[in-house]
């Protein structure tokens, strides 16, 4: 089991619970993930989901080594079923969850990381939180949810993708795309703390008030971008196909053992 999941006060709590891989996310590791999301949507008796991660890091991202072997022929066609469901239709179906979500992060969230907590609604980050998407540097434009224009602003988005370096917390909070940094032994009480404040308002204007925000956001061209940018995703792919004959996410793992 690759998830961890509670309830206690109306909180669904959701944990990552692979730290011996820094919370890399295999193919089983985001099945069970998405069953809790919607456990949690569909129990009366939750008003808030939490999502945070055991260990020193909140997630390195994708992990494809460790969803078994690849075919001996990749397609693009397969790369791109694949990549539509378990990471753009999982988050925006956890974005879409019609109930208040918070996500506790601490230590690194890299590429595929940003997929689990750019969904939920708040961000509460440990002050060494860091925030990453290197992917050009495989040639590829970015992971598959392109939240970086809304979450960052156009120029801040355009320079952490153009030079790979990590948002530290404190930035991503005068951004605007953290809520609130704490000390990392205050995270999960902080959250919690958090979570049971807005468990206390009623679920019916809970998901009112939700569902006001990102129909606004979907007005302002949200799920249009999205879906996009997706495709201009899967080109990078396309790139390395005709190159290699290997998708750009295969090399991830060069990238992380510094990590585990």
């Amino acid at each position: 089991m690759y998830i961890r999941y509670e309830v206690a006060d109306r909180i669904a709590t959701i944990t990552l619970n692979r730290p011996e891989a820094a919370n890399a996310q295999n193919h089983e590791l985001l099945e069970e993930l998405d069953a809790a999301w919607m456990r949690a949507a569909d129990d009366a008796d939750v008003s808030v989901i939490v999502l945070r991660a055991e260990g020193k890091h909140f997630s390195a991202g994708h992990d494809l080594k460790g969803s078994g072997a690849w075919p001996d022929k990749i397609t693009l066609d397969m790369i791109y079923s694949v990549e539509s469901r378990r990471y753009l239709e999982y988050s925006l179906r956890w974005r879409n969850v019609p109930k208040p979500s918070i996500a506790a992060v601490q230590g690194r969230c890299i590429s595929g990381g940003l997929l689990l907590c750019w969904p939920c609604d708040l961000i509460i980050a440990a002050e060494d939180a860091l925030f990453s998407d290197p992917v050009v540097l495989m040639g590829i434009g970015g992971v598959e949810y392109h939240g970086h224009t809304w979450e960052l602003g156009p120029r801040k988005a355009k320079e952490i993708l153009f030079t790979g370096r990590p948002v530290t917390a404190q930035e991503a909070e005068q951004v605007g795309m953290v809520n609130k940094v704490v000390a990392r032994a205050e995270l999960d009480t902080e959250t919690q703390a958090l979570a049971a404040q807005i468990a206390q308002m009623p679920a019916f204007g809970l998901r009112q008030a939700k569902r006001a925000v990102n129909q606004t956001l979907d007005v302002q061209g949200f799920y249009a971008a999205i879906q996009s940018v997706f495709d201009i995703h899967q080109t990078g792919h396309g790139n390395a196909l005709s190159h290699t004959g290997l998708p750009v996410l295969m090399r991830l793992d060069e990238m992380k053992q510094n990590l585990r």
